[in-house]
C-alpha cells in the first residue's frame, strides 16, 4: 500500500453503512453482508430486477458491481480522496431467475492512483452469473 494512501480504520461495515450505498443501489435492494478493503460481500433480490422475460437485467448484475468495487476503493482510497469509477465490464454466464445474487468483491490491484476490483456474482446455488471489473481512479476529493 502506498504512503500517500491512507485507508479508512472504522469498521469496514459501519463505514459502508455511514457512507450509503446511493439511491439506486438502495432503490434495487443491494444490502452489505461484509465489508473491507480485501473483501467485501453484498446481496440482490432478483425480484425487481428483471427484465421482461423474468432473467436478472444484466444492468442490475453491473450495479451491484459497481456499487460494491467503487466502494471498496473509496474505503481503501482513505479521507481526503475520493475514487471514481473509469472503466467498468462485465461477463454474463448465467441468468438468474429467482431469489437471490451475491456478489463477492476482491482487488486485482490496488495501487497510488488506482484500484482494479473483480466481482463474481453468484445465484443461491452457488453459481457464478456474471463477473463484473472494475477500474477506480484516486484522486482528491473536492473541497466542501
Amino acid at each position: 500500500m502506498s504512503s500517500s494512501t491512507t485507508p479508512d480504520t472504522r469498521s469496514g461495515l459501519d463505514w459502508a453503512r455511514e457512507r450509503g450505498m446511493g439511491a439506486l443501489a438502495a432503490k434495487m435492494g443491494i444490502e452489505w453482508v461484509e465489508f473491507s478493503v480485501e473483501r467485501s460481500v453484498a446481496t440482490m433480490p432478483v425480484e425487481g430486477n428483471t427484465q421482461p422475460v423474468g432473467l436478472l437485467h444484466g444492468g442490475a448484475y453491473v450495479v451491484l458491481g459497481e456499487s460494491l468495487g467503487s466502494m471498496a476503493a473509496n474505503m481503501y482510497a482513505g479521507s481526503g480522496k475520493l475514487a471514481v469509477g473509469i472503466d467498468i465490464n462485465a461477463t454474463h454466464t448465467r441468468s438468474a431467475t429467482s431469489g437471490i445474487v451475491t456478489g463477492v468483491c476482491t482487488p486485482i490491484h490496488l495501487g497510488r492512483s488506482l484500484t482494479v476490483h473483480e466481482i463474481a456474482v453468484s445465484d443461491e446455488q452457488g453459481r457464478r452469473c456474471s463477473t463484473i471489473r472494475i477500474t477506480n481512479m484516486i484522486k482528491d476529493a473536492p473541497q466542501p
